[in-house]
């Protein structure tokens, strides 16, 4: 599948740099100076950030690391492999999904500073949110190698 769903178009997502489709839901107003943040923060952030993210079967995000806590909320599809490690070499793998019977998880927690990627299972769309404290900035973010 390559093509987006009615439903996900109505989303207005774009492409995202690691992979799969994605938009901006929201961006804190409140920032946080960066004398108040640790110190490999290149300057002030804002306090939190969102997005909605969509992958589609057949799609990967790119390993990729970014200097803040994300959070991973599941909202429909498939179920989502994430692998979450210090190092890509050390990931593990955890399931997002809405069958929590079956060992899926409905949102997922990837500390600071760890290396992700993720892969929907199954023939469906995975769509998910990231919310990301303190907020997403670019400088933060680091492609790794590329998927396997």
């Amino acid at each position: 599948m390559s093509e987006l769903p009615e439903w996900a178009r109505r989303l207005d997502l774009a492409p995202h740099p690691e992979g799969g489709w994605y938009r901006e839901t929201w961006r804190s107003d409140l920032t946080i100076p960066q004398s108040s943040l640790p110190l490999d923060y290149t300057g002030h952030r804002n306090a939190g950030t969102a997005i909605l993210f969509l992958l589609l079967p057949g799609q990967q995000s790119a390993w990729h690391t970014v200097r803040s806590a994300e959070l991973w909320l599941y909202h429909r599809g498939g179920p989502l492999l994430l692998e979450v490690g210090p190092e890509q070499s050390d990931a593990t793998s955890h399931l997002l999904g809405a069958d929590i019977a079956a060992g899926e998880a409905p949102q997922f927690l990837v500390p600071p500073g760890h290396w992700q990627r993720a892969r929907p299972l199954g023939a469906e769309p995975c769509l998910v949110s990231c919310v990301v404290v303190p907020g997403f900035d670019f400088a933060d973010f680091a492609l790794g190698a590329p998927s396997d």
